[in-house]
């Protein structure tokens, strides 16, 4: 009896621990078998989860409330960097070292360099079976202390489908400091580059996009550079686009009512563009004054994309809808420049004219007692305005000119004694800022030229570097850009503009034609003389090397 009453204690007892531990997880945050069951009830919507900014929690967590499996969700690592260089040892440490080491060592600084000697090396990291081959996300960041620091992004060989897209659209704009993504062989389809291109304008510092070895059979990249673009530099190499991809991106440039403002760079080298392809990107530039750097080499480029390349750069007649559209901005704007139209009506005549001249001719319809002689002055006085009108035309119109060049020069000067020479650093500063300033300058505001009939103006000097090399392009081609490159330099001698200064590196090597050429051979001394990180051999070493052989 009494055995059967102290088993039944004991089980009152346990029940009421089992009881006071549940109590206990209640008042700490919620019990166990409440959370079980949440997790069993496949109907029960999770609650909202809030971005902390930390990249891997963010992204894991997302993966996790997508039912990617633990083993399925890519790691987030930090990206390896090659070992640095030892510095030399110092000569006084070694020879202290020596005079330490001549002393009878003890024991333990023995076992010490047995163990330095047999430390494995650095040059590279071992990782478990086939880790290589998983999927992962490698980062950069300012500080690695700091998760919240992430800088750059690199994804490498994996492809990302429109599930792993959807969760970059609600981490990577959270990261504040994200500037940089680079994505090599992820195999994109069009609905995947349309996502990206929807949220990257929602990332504010996200200036540079890589997306190489990716092949998409609709090419949709002219989405990644609309209108509402941040980006300032893309790169598309070896992603074999065509000719269909390239007139897409060439729109997306510039068009006669809309331009980029952001982009600065556009790598398209390694793919299949050909003379078509060359043309509509050389029309992309015709009304873009920001795109610093473009290179279309190791493509089917030849002489006749070499030759539209040349055009744009030189001076190109304006075509009906932009002398249409020029018209407008002119009319919008009231410029000056509306002089150079011809035979403008006497509507446009009278608005030319000063305040007084006009208030003078509204009194000369209402008075109608005026005598003859005041008639005959106000007659001459209307013929010495319209002349003074037209000075005063050509006056405005060069004070224009010169205001917009003293502005450019004013705020992108910088500060350099006499007798230094400028870095290669302050050398890129006006052209990389430039396009700020240049935003609100239309092309088709600039002073335009009557020739046979068409209005031609400047072409684009602000392209400063331009690569051609491992293409097609023979010496036609090279005429071409020859006579570009020496048009720009007589435009600059007699307009100097610091903020469009007109190509200053050009690669051409690997074309069909001869390293002897005359036409290529003067095309690269002119080049020479333009490059800013040229430097011209110094009087000493070319004696030195006369000496010396």
């Amino acid at each position: 009896m009494s055995s059967s009453t102290s088993s039944s204690g004991s089980v009152v007892k346990k029940v009421k621990m089992g009881k006071r531990v549940e109590k206990m997880l209640k008042d700490k945050g919620g019990s166990t078998s409440g959370q079980d069951n949440g997790d069993d009830d496949p109907n029960k919507t999770p609650e909202p989860y809030i971005c902390t900014g930390i990249f891997e929690a963010d992204f894991t967590e997302f993966c996790r409330r997508n039912l990617l499996k633990d083993n399925e969700i890519p790691a987030v690592v930090i990206r390896p960097k090659p070992p640095c260089a030892q510095a030399p040892p110092d000569n006084k440490s070694k020879d202290s070292k020596d005079s330490n080491t001549s002393k009878d060592p003890t024991p333990d600084e023995g076992v010490d360099a047995a163990n330095q000697e047999e430390a494995p090396p650095k040059t590279y990291v071992t990782k478990d079976k086939y880790a290589y081959f998983r999927p992962v996300v490698q980062v950069e960041m300012e500080n690695e202390d700091k998760p919240t620091t992430v800088t750059e992004i690199y994804i490498r060989g994996w492809k990302i489908d429109s599930l792993m897209v959807g969760i970059f659209k609600q981490c990577w704009p959270i990261i504040e400091k994200l500037s940089v993504v680079n994505l090599w062989n992820v195999n994109l389809s069009e609905d995947v580059v349309k996502e990206f291109a929807s949220f990257l304008p929602q990332c504010q510092n996200l200036k540079t996009l890589v997306i190489d070895g990716t092949w998409c059979p609709e090419e949709p990249w002219s989405l990644l550079i609309g209108e509402d673009s941040l980006l300032t530099s893309l790169s598309l190499r070896n992603n074999g686009i065509t000719d269909k991809g390239a007139v897409m991106i060439g729109k997306a440039l510039s068009t006669v009512k809309s331009s980029n403002k952001n982009l600065v760079s556009l790598n398209l080298s390694g793919n299949k563009i050909t003379d078509v392809g060359a043309v509509a990107i050389a029309n992309g530039l015709r009304m873009n004054r920001v795109l610093l750097s473009l290179s279309l080499a190791n493509n089917n480029v030849s002489d006749e994309g070499a030759k539209k390349l040349g055009e744009v750069l030189s001076r190109f007649p304006l075509t009906h809808e932009e002398v249409v559209e020029r018209r407008k901005l002119l009319s919008e704007k009231g410029s000056p420049d509306q002089g150079l139209l011809k035979s403008p009506p006497p509507s446009r005549r009278d608005r030319d004219r000063p305040g007084s001249v006009r208030s003078s001719s509204h009194m000369d319809k209402t008075d109608k007692k005026r005598d003859k002689s005041s008639k005959k002055k106000d007659a001459k006085k209307d013929k010495d305005d319209t002349t003074k009108g037209k000075k005063e035309d050509k006056w405005k119109k060069g004070l224009l000119k010169a205001s917009i060049a003293s502005f450019v020069a004013d705020t992108m000067s910088t500060k350099t004694s006499k007798g230094k020479k400028t870095s290669s650093k302050d050398k890129r500063v006006p052209e990389s800022d430039s396009p700020e300033i240049l935003e609100a300058i239309n092309p088709l505001l600039e002073q335009v030229e009557s020739m046979d009939n068409q209005l031609w103006i400047p072409g684009n000097r602000c392209l400063i570097n331009l690569n051609l090399s491992r293409n097609k392009i023979t010496d036609t081609g090279m005429k071409g850009l020859l006579l570009a490159v020496q048009y720009q330099i007589t435009l600059l001698n007699l307009a100097p503009s610091p903020a469009m200064k007109g190509i200053l590196r050009m690669s051409l090597t690997g074309n069909d034609v001869k390293k002897t050429d005359e036409t290529y051979v003067k095309l690269q001394e002119v080049l020479l003389a333009r490059d800013p990180y040229y430097k011209p051999p110094e009087k000493g070493e070319g004696d030195n090397q006369s000496l010396a052989g």
